[in-house]
């Protein structure tokens, strides 16, 4: 074990420890700023209550992220705080400042699971339908989202696919997803048609507009015949969105959700949900049975309003025919 060093004070170590996170693990400048901020937030509240930072005991770290609670910090913040200012003490026991590893045993705060927001079939058939087909961006925006939508795609997969990497007559997309992890995209009939009509009709026009004559590789061109980026694909999605009357906030990652949970809606296996979404993991893609399970019951609640509000009006009618009879 290292010689403990209790001439060193703990903020010294704080400066040795983020020179290592740069120089040693290569973190971004912004990833440093946060850790200073935070372990250095930790320190200064044991320095005011007269606590010794390399000497305090895990139940004291507890009161100090129970202030935080208190405070209203939000609870991915706290988890992140914890994460943090716990990856500090392990260093200092690895330096010696301290003998073992004070904050051992500290449980991460709880963060509320959010599920995914969708939107119902109907509704992104309205949003699918408004872009104007008339034009090579319509064309273009409509083959993107059924694209987006039929295959499951996240925007970074989207904005980097070229023409190289589709087979329409497959129906199917090689794609590069996280980790420059390769993976099969299978998409249906409605994203084939848009897709094929795009490339007929609409991006030889938009290639057209290209400098020299060059347009980039990419299967979804902007009006210079240049790759679109991620923040326009967003922006496009957003305006189409609203053009269609629909008032949640949309974005492109939610036609992504919108797909796994239609798929599992219509009963596809979770396994086979996860492989087309690329998730490592099939806890990732457990999410959407919730969400699923959640709009059944939606659609079952709208379904047992409709015949109610159907048999009053059938009620209704008997009793006019019965006095217009009597």
């Amino acid at each position: 074990m290292p010689s403990i060093a209790p001439h060193k004070t703990a903020e010294a170590f704080l400066e040795a420890y983020l020179r290592e996170l740069g120089t040693v693990a290569g973190r971004s400048p912004h990833t440093i700023r946060n850790y200073r901020n935070d372990i250095g937030a930790f320190l200064r509240w044991c320095r005011e209550r007269d606590l010794e930072p390399l000497a305090v005991s895990r139940q004291t770290f507890r009161e100090y992220l129970g202030e935080l609670k208190a405070g209203g910090m939000a609870p991915a913040s706290l988890t992140r705080r914890t994460s943090t200012v716990h990856g500090f003490y392990r260093y200092l026991q690895r330096e010696g400042a301290t003998e073992r590893d004070l904050l051992n045993g500290t449980a991460m705060p709880k963060r509320p699971r959010r599920l995914p927001k969708v939107l119902d079939p109907a509704t992104l058939a309205r949003l699918l339908e408004t872009p104007d087909p008339s034009t090579p961006q319509g064309l273009r925006d409509r083959a993107l989202m059924e694209l987006l939508y039929g295959g499951g795609l996240r925007i970074s997969e989207l904005v980097s696919l070229d023409l190289g990497q589709v087979n329409l007559a497959e129906g199917a997309a090689i794609v590069h997803g996280k980790g420059s992890k390769e993976r099969l995209v299978l998409f249906g009939e409605p994203a084939m048609q848009a897709l094929e009509r795009y490339l007929a009709q609409g991006r030889p026009l938009l290639a057209a507009a290209a400098k020299g004559g060059r347009a980039a590789p990419a299967l979804f061109l902007n009006r210079f015949g240049g790759r679109l980026t991620a923040r326009s694909v967003q922006e496009l999605v957003r305006k189409h969105a609203v053009a269609a009357g629909i008032p949640a906030e949309v974005h492109p990652h939610l036609l992504r959700h919108s797909f796994a949970t239609h798929l599992l809606d219509g009963g596809a296996d979770l396994r086979i949900v996860q492989e087309l979404l690329g998730h490592s993991s099939p806890a990732t893609t457990q999410i959407y049975t919730h969400v699923s399970r959640q709009m059944q019951a939606q659609l079952t609640r709208q379904a047992w309003e409709r015949l109610a509000e159907e048999t009053l009006e059938s009620g209704r009618a008997r009793r006019r025919r019965a006095a217009a009879e009597g």
